[in-house]
Formats: C-alpha cells, sequence, structure tokens
C-alpha cells in the first residue's frame, strides 16, 4: 500500500528543513507532497533543495490539502502539518490499520514537545477531546482515499477543516488511534498561554453548539 503524505505549509521556513529530516527517517515507502499556500519567505526553495515534492495551491488549509490529495498517488492519505513528527514506523501502523475493511482512517496519539507547564497540559488535555468528538490535525490524520473522494475531502472553512472531515469520516466506518505516538509543536500556545488556551476552548465550544466556521473564522481573527 503505497501512502501519501501531504503537508500544507505557509511560511515554515524555520522547521521545513527538519520535516525533511523526519520524514527520511520512516520506514517503508511513501509519497511526500508539500502543498504551499503562497509562501512569501523560502520554504518553497527550501523544501525543494530538501528532496521534498512542491506543489502550489490557493491558500487555505483545506484547499491546500485537496490539492495535495488531488495530485496523490496513493491508496491511503495522510494529512500532517510541518510542526508535528511521527513515529518511525507510522507508515506500518496506517497500513496494519486500513487491513480492517471497516476502518475508514485515523490518527495518532499526540504529545506536545517540550517540558514546559504548557506542552504537558495539552498532553493530557487532548486526549479528552476525541470524547467530544473533536480531532485535530496535529495528530496527522490518515485515509482511505477513495472514502476521502466520497465525501467529498476537506471544506473550504477557515476553521476546524479537521474536526468537520473526522465527523463525515466516522459515517464512513471505524475511525481509529493508532498507538504510536506523534509529536508536535505547541508554538501556536506560546507566548501567552490562558489568553490562547481560553480563546482556543471558546472556539471550541461555539463549534460544537453549531456556530458556523466562518464565523468563528472572522473571530479569530479579531481577537488574535
Amino acid at each position: 500500500m503505497l501512502v501519501s503524505i501531504v503537508i500544507p505549509v505557509l511560511n515554515e521556513a524555520q522547521v521545513i528543513r527538519t520535516t525533511a529530516a523526519a520524514l527520511n527517517s520512516l520506514r517503508g515507502h511513501c509519497e511526500i507532497l508539500v502543498v504551499d499556500g503562497g509562501s512569501t519567505d523560502d520554504t518553497v526553495s527550501l523544501a525543494t533543495s530538501n528532496g521534498l515534492q512542491v506543489i502550489v495551491a490557493s491558500r487555505g488549509r483545506g484547499p491546500q490539502m485537496n490539492a495535495g490529495a488531488a495530485a496523490a498517488k496513493g491508496d491511503a492519505l495522510l494529512f500532517l502539518h510541518a510542526d508535528t513528527r511521527l513515529p518511525e514506523d507510522a507508515l506500518t501502523l496506517i497500513e496494519s490499520a486500513l487491513q480492517a475493511p471497516d476502518v475508514s482512517g485515523g490518527n495518532f496519539k499526540l504529545q506536545f514537545a517540550g517540558q514546559t507547564f504548557g506542552s504537558q497540559f495539552l498532553t493530557r488535555v487532548y486526549p479528552l477531546l476525541r470524547w467530544l468528538g473533536l480531532v485535530y490535525g496535529d495528530s496527522a490524520i490518515f485515509v482511505r482515499r477513495d472514502v476521502f473522494e466520497e465525501v467529498g475531502g476537506y471544506r473550504a472553512i477557515p476553521l476546524f477543516e479537521d474536526c468537520d472531515l473526522y465527523r463525515r469520516l466516522r459515517k464512513k466506518g471505524r475511525f481509529i488511534c493508532l498507538s504510536g505516538i506523534a509529536v508536535t509543536s505547541p508554538r501556536r500556545f506560546e507566548g501567552h498561554f490562558w489568553r490562547t488556551f481560553g480563546l482556543w476552548v471558546l472556539l471550541q465550544i461555539l463549534y460544537w453548539i453549531g456556530v458556523n466556521p466562518r464565523s468563528l473564522g472572522r473571530l479569530y481573527r479579531v481577537a488574535r
């Protein structure tokens, strides 16, 4: 089974070399597609010089990931944030999980890098969110290609496109959390942890009770 790894990026010059190195440590064969949404830094040149294939798409994680999926050749799609690191056996774990015909997709257990209070707090909180039907792209969502196409891919919404996809995938089969641990950066919470976390919680609640993600996107931009 060929797994296509799709990585949406926008101005990720600071991390893209580390991303490439981490992907090179994966065991097994995969296809890697970096989808740039209009970076104004050296993201594209650094990705290319580090052996990554780059395609260009309109800005926005949803449209970028859809563009990557359309260009991919794999039977399975893995959507990866540039600052998330997969376990070395990620490809084997995905292939094994998708041997079960009733599995539509899944993700990985998630750990936030570092030993700060914020990182440890977020690592403990994230598993609880799954009970509320909230699954995020930080945790490296994977899906059968045919199921992804059947549900219509990602929607072009400014926030929670990953949670939205998760809800639709669950209607097509089991969505499982693999035993492997993906490690992600806490960078979006750095600086003003409680302020950022509070805004994040507020947006989650509003999304959970049915507020349109486009309205939430406007609120997020104003609050930032």
